[in-house]
């Protein structure tokens, strides 16, 4: 890995962290809060790749697990890797990976295709993740837990549409800088 893949890695992990500095909405129905740590997620895997994308949340996850209170509310330490917000947190991982591979396959860079692949990658695979760590954890059915969890859609929806408009301009805006996989691809803004 050379110096300038390290320095976006860590600067998405240090974008992880400052994302986790605004307060939660805490929600009476669910133990997990609503934070704007789902946005780095889908930004980290859509400039990123694969690779890159899913090391950035590798190296968040073990910074907080190692104690810093960088997730939203000022959580930290190894106890969130046993609470009801576990899943989220592996799905962080796997979700960068999938955005990032998904959008390496592109040949075109589009505010819809990349909105379709965050809510793939963003928000169905951390769900997958978080759902069922969360109902095996909370002793509660999957699906009970599908419902009450229904309340992050519209949220992460806004989230995976200022990813894309963001991911779509910063791809063509600083093809340059940011080593895209997209390396013959054409960057349109078209839909």
């Amino acid at each position: 890995m050379n110096t300038k893949n390290l320095v976006f890695v860590a600067l998405f992990s240090s974008i992880m962290g400052v994302l986790g500095l605004i307060p939660p909405i805490a929600l009476s129905i669910t133990p997990v809060p609503i934070t704007l740590q789902s946005l780095g997620v889908m930004l980290a895997g859509g400039l990123l790749g694969s690779r890159l994308g899913a090391l950035s949340q590798l190296i968040f996850l073990l910074i907080v697990g190692v104690g810093a209170p960088l997730l939203a509310g000022g959580r930290g330490g190894l106890s969130v890797f046993v609470g009801p917000s576990a899943g989220y947190l592996l799905g962080y991982i796997v979700g960068a990976f999938v955005i990032g591979y998904l959008i390496e396959r592109l040949r075109e860079v589009s505010i819809i295709k990349v909105l379709c692949i965050n809510i793939i990658g963003g928000i169905f695979v951390v769900y997958v993740f978080g759902i069922t760590v969360q109902a095996f954890l909370m002793d509660v059915s999957v699906w009970e837990t599908m419902k009450v969890s229904a309340v992050f859609l519209p949220g992460d929806c806004i989230k995976a549409i200022i990813a894309a408009v963001l991911v779509t301009k910063l791809h063509r805006s600083l093809k340059h800088i940011i080593t895209p996989a997209l390396k013959n691809g054409k960057y349109t803004n078209a839909g």
